[in-house]
């Protein structure tokens, strides 16, 4: 037993506890590790996948499932086993055909399995992929092949703006389309979204929601700093983030999570 016993803190991975600099601050592997060693509970809730996730699991310690896929998966990398996963509906495919021919300049990522399929790649696509150190193959909407747990469209925002209000006036009842930047919209069943899957993961470990602490830096954190008991949000974070009225700490370049951890500190 410690002080930080019966805690979650879920950080973001991306611009939150990855830094510009594409690695995890020493400061903040040491606030983490003293934080699990007082009994904390710490992992990351991502719109990463498996697949390009996997690569940066062991750069912090984590001793909980990590949240992938903005919440459409919850996979524990210690045991090595997928513990919870959610999937796009069978429809997606036909939604998918009719999306990319009323917005043809469209490119997207879909994910099945550990595998990623790419639909007319554009510079996002071959950025998003190059960034994340994976590959994929491209191919037709149509021969994508089912089930996937998340969509990623990629292009300029005015156009991913234009996607997003395409989804939700047509199917809002089926997905979640949110921003995880500028130039990526997230694509999720609908009610599978970081809020939802953080929840879930506290309740499998039996810990308070009144204890339950977040921090990100963009639109698809929102979910999850709704829940979180303090919302936290590095100071690079998105103008959407500021303005929905998060506890700004330092940026992602400010070992924001070693901040954070030493307000707790004085919390409990």
């Amino acid at each position: 037993m410690g002080k930080f016993s019966g805690v979650l803190l879920a950080s973001d991975f991306d611009d939150t506890l990855y830094g510009s600099n594409r690695t995890v601050s020493p400061e903040n592997v040491a606030a983490i590790q003293r934080f699990i060693e007082e009994g904390g509970t710490f992992t990351v809730a991502t719109g990463r996948a498996y697949t390009t996730f996997a690569p940066c699991a062991k750069l912090a310690p984590i001793n909980a499932p990590v949240v992938l896929s903005n919440g459409a998966a919850l996979y524990d990398f210690a045991a090595g086993v997928m513990v919870e996963q959610t999937f796009l509906p069978e429809r997606i495919g036909g939604d998918l055909l009719e999306l990319t021919g009323a917005i043809p300049e469209l490119g997207l990522e879909a994910y099945h399995g550990e595998e990623i399929f790419y639909h007319n790649p554009n510079e996002v696509t071959y950025n998003h992929l190059s960034y994340t150190h994976v590959s994929g193959t491209e191919c037709p909407v149509a021969d994508i092949p089912l089930p996937l747990t998340k969509v990623l469209l990629e292009q300029r925002r005015d156009v991913l703006e234009r996607a997003r209000a395409y989804i939700l006036t047509r199917w809002e009842e089926h997905y979640e389309a949110i921003f995880s930047n500028q130039v990526l919209l997230e694509v999720t069943r609908k009610g599978s979204h970081k809020g939802g899957m953080v929840l879930r993961l506290a309740q499998r470990l039996g810990i308070a929601r009144e204890h339950i602490y977040c921090v990100g830096d963009n639109e698809n954190d929102i979910p999850m700093l709704t829940i979180s008991a303090i919302p936290f949000a590095p100071a690079n974070c998105a103008p959407a983030v500021k303005e929905w009225g998060a506890r700004l700490v330092g940026s992602c370049d400010e070992s924001c999570i070693a901040q954070i951890i030493a307000l707790l500190d004085q919390r409990y």
